[in-house]
């Protein structure tokens, strides 16, 4: 059980970017430095809502530190990641360095047991990743004789396009929509 714990801790502060200093009876993490989002205040009533009561304001999570799942072949399938969309696989040391993604925004949504928005029934988990240029992207992954379908419709929020990773999982490409700066 200590093994797997430490197993556990470590492949967190690599997905995390902390430093955990383990020790018999105490766990500490170092805290990362990060420029804060910048935060409007929130519209009148909706202190509650948001997880502002009494003047306190609630402890929120920063972003995604990690994406765990199951594989038949995790090595080859970290691979298929690392050669066709540029996500390094998890460092081997402490010295070695994490994927690092651009900041931008995220979208949690748990959706109905019955959705058919993954596909395959069976897939409980699909991840979405932003994109700079979707076509240049598809193109690429098409020309590795990936199958890509590119969503024909643009939405008010971007572009997006669909995929799967050699064990079936759904995967979602996003370009989102660049705001226009012209006055």
């Amino acid at each position: 059980m200590r093994f797997q714990r430490r197993q556990l801790l470590r492949t967190l502060s690599f997905a995390f970017g902390s430093s955990f200093i383990l020790s018999r009876n105490q766990l500490g993490i170092a805290a990362q430095t990060a420029i804060p989002p910048k935060v409007s205040p929130p519209p009148a009533g909706a202190a509650v809502r948001n997880g502002i009561a009494g003047g306190t304001e609630m402890e929120k999570v920063t972003g995604i530190g990690g994406l765990f799942f199951r594989a038949r072949d995790p090595k080859a399938l970290g691979r298929w990641y690392q050669q066709h969309l540029g996500i390094s696989l998890t460092p081997s040391s402490y010295e070695d360095s994490v994927w690092q993604q651009e900041a931008g925004p995220t979208v949690f949504a748990p959706f109905e047991e019955t959705s058919d928005y993954f596909g395959d029934a069976h897939k409980f988990w699909m991840v979405n990743f932003r994109v700079r240029d979707l076509d240049k992207m598809a193109a690429q992954l098409q020309t590795a004789g990936i199958a890509v379908k590119i969503d024909p419709q643009s939405y008010p929020n971007g572009r997006f396009a669909r995929l799967h990773d050699p064990e079936g999982n759904p995967i979602e490409l996003w370009q989102p929509k660049v705001p226009d700066t012209k006055g």
